[in-house]
């Protein structure tokens, strides 16, 4: 089953991203596209537990299916990059042993380059989070249906809590305690509460909608600061609203925004090297400014559709996970 609701939420939050960057490489500001991670952890709760609640599965069988729909992909990017930067085609990115191996198995770990938390390829971060969510929320499988929304909010609202209580600089404890991972349990509940009909009426699934739109939009016109806090609760509304809006029968099938949220994964790892190629090229060839954003964005999103169709979709033919899965595809 297809939510395109959700698949055009996909593609409005990978885009965001794309524009993001593209943003950075050529002189502008679009910050509040990097909170398109905000959108993807909400999405990814909520489909997570639609496809448990609707297809019951093991453990075991869950992780197989998430890691043969993140790993592939994502080893083979991450290995573009480590031998990009042994070509010294990316003389800014050191490599070490370990943050290559920490990278692979989505261990948090200090970057040589920059001492953040970043993986080698950078924006696979979220990844990290992503796979500690399914790892918990495979955990919570082994309980009672009525049990694993309760415990799952329990141990990642202790999780926070002690983020707050304890001081640490450990990777693992930064990440795993930060307040953003919040957003899945967030979305388990907005699962929960569309497959018992507990949504919004029409009105009000557009107000959500607008609401959202509306608060994301002034960040990014009057270059508000924001995180979790700020972007967390309009990603919600956001979700909840067009989940809503879809349980009521008013969100048509339009092919190119359900194409680019198939590919949203692909357009996430592989849109940083187009962007990164385009807009040295805009710069030693001369070209404005304005004209070096809009390629790169257009050459960002067209080699993500490319990844999608040439890499992604043929290697998953092999053992298709549902066709609702999705993933982490943002970067702040």
């Amino acid at each position: 089953m297809t939510l395109y609701g959700i698949q055009y939420l996909r593609a409005f939050a990978a885009l965001a991203v794309v524009v993001f960057h593209a943003a950075e490489r050529s002189g502008y500001a679009f910050a509040i596209g990097a909170a398109g991670v905000d959108v993807f952890f909400v999405i990814s709760g909520f489909i997570m537990w639609v496809i448990v609640a609707r297809r019951p599965v093991s453990p075991g069988r869950f992780l197989a299916d998430r890691i043969r729909r993140i790993v592939p992909v994502y080893w083979l990017a991450t290995a573009v990059m480590v031998a990009g930067a042994l070509a010294g085609l990316f003389p800014n990115l050191l490599l070490t042993a370990e943050h290559v191996a920490a990278s692979l198995f989505f261990v948090p770990w200090r970057s040589p380059s920059s001492g953040e938390i970043w993986p080698v390829l950078v924006q696979g971060w979220t990844l990290n989070y992503e796979m500690f969510f399914y790892a918990v929320f495979a955990a919570c499988l082994l309980l009672p249906a009525r049990l694993r929304l309760p415990v799952m909010a329990t141990v990642f609202l202790t999780l926070v809590g002690v983020g707050f209580a304890v001081e640490s600089d450990n990777p693992l404890f930064l990440t795993y305690t930060r307040p953003i991972i919040l957003e899945f349990v967030a979305g388990m509940l907005i699962g929960r509460l569309s497959l018992a009909g507990l949504v919004p009426n029409r009105p009000m699934s557009i107000a959500l909608i607008g609401t959202a739109l509306a608060g994301f939009a002034a960040i990014g016109i009057l270059r508000l600061p924001f995180d979790e806090w700020t972007c967390g609760p309009l990603a919600i509304a956001l979700v909840y609203g067009t989940v809503a809006l879809e349980k009521h029968g008013r969100i048509a099938r339009f092919r190119l925004p359900a194409l680019l949220g198939d590919a949203s994964y692909s357009i996430y790892l592989w849109h940083t090297f187009a962007i990164s190629v385009a807009a040295k090229a805009g710069a030693m060839l001369g070209l404005p400014p304005p004209l070096v954003f809009v390629t790169s964005i257009a050459v960002g999103t067209l080699v993500g559709l490319c990844g999608y169709v040439l890499i992604e979709r043929p290697a998953g033919k092999a053992g298709r996970a549902p066709k609702i899965t999705t993933y982490s595809q943002a970067g702040r």
